[in-house]
């Protein structure tokens, strides 16, 4: 009498689990990109470096999108992969002829779920190498799209019979390689203290990146200088009663600052405009941050509402009702 192997739990489970883990993905990456494209602020710790310094950091942005618009399409195509064959051995069980044809879908499937994993995995593992030495930051959004990513692959690994483990460990380091050479390329220019690109409309684009620790008194010293309508604008958010609500190590609120410039940033501070968070600086007063429920930096509370994020001047002009001169230096 021969007995009939029975299947793997795992092998059964494996496309709805890796369908379920696609969802998280989806749900995590959709909400960051939800709020990047929309100039929301995600839940974040406001009393740590983290993840708005992340997602708004050099690496948080490809191709001039979202990095989480890329997780969001990848997650999406894993979703699609994973469940597909389920969907179409339900529909065309009955159909006989139609059983080789399913079956290679299926094995595409598999080899396309590989491969999106690893790639994945890899990917997220050089961003996890960068939180942790480049931006000694934590980022919980970030941390759990690489636990998604490692998941799919071991589950992938796992979920079938897989024939030829040689092919599998020989495509295996061929997409390694590949996805490690693509990922340096993306992120082949460095970072540097201060960018500048001038357009033809005569405005400066500026991103910056620190290369020494900032002062807890201050940050970092304001290299670039005001205009009249960064003056006008400074003045004007003065008169409205605007807070900008600040940590002394972020540097994405030293990109605000640059926007100003050296003089009209000046005026915001001599006018107690600026709340500083971060509790280990002299100027400190994270109470008020806490109670104003501020949950990354830098926001702007304008007419009772807060705003996330680094905000061009023309943004703040227009939220804050301003009608003065407009031709502002900087951009970001």
């Amino acid at each position: 009498m021969i007995r009939r192997r029975s299947t793997p739990w795992i092998h059964y489970w494996s496309r709805p689990l890796l369908g379920a883990i696609a969802t998280l993905g989806i749900l995590n990456t959709g909400y960051l990109t939800y709020e990047k494209l929309t100039g929301g602020t995600p839940v974040c710790n406001a009393g740590e470096q983290g993840c708005m310094d992340v997602l708004s950091s050099y690496w948080g942005t490809v191709f001039g999108q979202p990095l989480a618009l890329f997780g969001l399409l990848a997650y999406i195509g894993m979703f699609i992969v994973a469940l597909s064959p389920i969907l179409l051995i339900s529909k065309d069980s009955k159909k006989s002829n139609q059983s080789k044809n399913i079956q290679q879908i299926e094995n595409l499937s598999w080899w396309l779920l590989l491969i999106g994993a690893i790639a994945m995995t890899v990917f997220s593992g050089y961003l996890m190498y960068v939180l942790a030495f480049q931006l000694q930051a934590v980022c919980w959004y970030c941390i759990a799209s690489a636990i998604f990513a490692l998941s799919m692959l071991i589950l992938t690994i796992l979920g079938r019979e897989w024939e030829d483990i040689g092919q599998v460990l020989f495509i295996g380091l061929i997409v390694v390689v590949v996805t490690l050479i693509t990922t340096l390329g993306i992120y082949s220019k460095p970072p540097v203290d201060i960018t500048t690109d001038t357009t033809t409309s005569g405005q400066q684009r500026i991103t910056f990146s620190p290369r020494e620790e900032p002062n807890p008194n201050f940050g970092w010293e304001i290299t670039t200088t005001s205009g009249e309508s960064e003056i006008a604008l400074a003045q004007h958010l003065v008169k409205i009663g605007a807070k900008e609500y600040v940590a002394y190590w972020c540097p994405h609120c030293h990109e605000q600052k640059l926007l100003f410039g050296k003089e009209a940033y000046q005026i915001i501070n001599n006018n107690n405009i600026t709340v500083e968070c971060a509790a280990d600086s002299p100027k400190g007063k994270p109470a008020l941050c806490q109670a104003a429920k501020i949950q990354g930096f830098p926001s702007w509370i304008i007419n009772g509402k807060i705003y996330g994020g680094v905000q061009n001047l023309s943004d703040l002009a227009r939220l804050s009702g301003y009608m003065g001169p407009q031709n502002f230096k900087y951009f970001r």
